[in-house]
Order: structure tokens, then C-alpha cells, then sequence
């Protein structure tokens, strides 16, 4: 279905662009971020989904998104308050406190995806695929996506047995085998099938 985009607005207005990174993993925080660029020319270069970017590159258009920004914010939500309210809450929830954090520098927002958080403190806009679409939200892609991939490499150290280091938490192959073998660990979500499915099998082999 195609989805008309919403009409471009004043181009000096100051846009936060809002994305979220890990919705999808078995296990890890929600990052969300938000990004604030001044009314023009997007001061940073090179930007686009950070899915496209290799890590090399989101590693090095990070200082830079974060030195040129009008404002920033990047947002943890951690497992626990997932598996309480569900993903889909807890996205809105991140992606609200995100915006929150820019609001006074901000005079509209686009968040990436078809929903919109309640209680947002500016006007907003849903942009579906708004991360191919529109520079504040590929910089914001970028922010959530290094800073969850550092925080899943530091739970690597702490649980290397399930190699968050490489798979990042999503249910890859090795994950699912190392999450049958050694059951979850404290940051697998509970309310996800997968972890949910192991700790029934564990519940009745003990």
C-alpha cells in the first residue's frame, strides 16, 4: 500500500527526528533517540538508514551527528519494563521521553513507523519508513544503533556464552542453540515466545 507523505513543512522549523533501535531482539534494552538538526542544510554529510551503514561508518558519523545537532537524546528501556508493558508500549514510552528531552528545541517531530507516543510535547508527524526518508531520522537511527550495540557488546562481557557480540540479542541460529543449552540470562525478555518457550521446557524438565 502506498502511503502519501505528509506535507513538507515550513523549512525553518527545527525537526527532531525520532527511531528506535532493537524492537526486534530476544534480549537487551530498547534504544531510543532523537536528533535535532538546525532549519537547513543538514549539517552532517553521508547520512541514511543506519541499517544501510556499515558499523564503521555509524561509528564515525556519530561524534559528528552529536557535535552538529541542536539537540539530542538517546533513551534505555530496560528489559524489565518491556516484558511489564510490552515492546510495542515500550517504544511508545522511549520514543516519547526521547522527544521530551529535545522539546524545547524542537517545533515539530517525525518519528519513524505508523504510530504516534500519547502526550508528546510538540506537534508530530508518523513517518512510515521515515528512516530512508528524512535526514533527523537517519540521524537518529544512527544514535540509537551504536549506542545499543555498544551496550550489547558490554553484555557480551558479562554473558559470553551467548554471543550478544555478534547476533546483537536477535534470534539468530547461535542464539536460540546457546539460549536452549544455558536457559535465558537476565536481560532475555520474558514476554518474548522464544525465551518464553525455553523457560516452559526448563520448567518441566525440572
Amino acid at each position: 500500500m502506498n502511503v502519501p507523505s505528509p506535507v513538507e513543512p515550513d523549512p525553518t522549523l527545527r525537526i527532531a527526528g525520532v527511531d528506535e533501535a532493537g524492537r526486534g531482539p530476544l534480549a537487551g534494552p530498547l534504544v531510543v533517540a532523537a536528533v535535532v538538526f538546525p532549519p537547513g542544510r543538514t549539517p552532517v554529510n553521508g547520512l541514511d538508514d543506519s541499517k544501510q551503514l556499515s558499523a564503521a561508518r555509524r561509528e564515525a558519523l556519530y561524534p559528528r551527528i552529536i557535535e552538529r545537532a541542536l539537540a539530542w537524546s538517546v533513551i534505555k528501556v530496560e528489559v524489565e519494563e518491556i516484558d511489564r508493558i510490552n515492546i510495542y508500549q515500550a517504544t511508545m514510552a522511549g520514543m516519547r521521553r526521547a522527544l521530551e528531552a529535545v522539546a524545547a528545541q524542537c517545533d515539530i517531530a517525525r518519528i519513524d513507523g505508523n504510530a504516534l507516543p500519547k502526550g508528546l510535547p510538540c506537534p508530530a508527524e508518523a513517518w512510515i519508513g521515515g528512516d530512508a526518508r528524512c535526514r533527523a531520522i537517519m540521524a537518529a537511527s544512527i544514535l540509537a544503533k551504536v549506542t545499543r550495540d555498544h551496550l550489547m557488546a558490554d553484555l557480551h562481557l558479562k554473558y559470553p556464552e551467548y554471543g550478544f557480540d555478534g547476533h546483537k540479542g536477535y534470534g539468530s541460529p547461535q542464539h536460540l542453540a546457546a539460549l536452549r543449552q544455558y536457559g535465558p540470562c537476565p536481560q532475555h525478555r520474558r514476554s518474548f515466545a522464544p525465551v518464553r518457550e525455553t523457560l516452559i521446557v526448563q520448567n518441566q524438565l525440572f
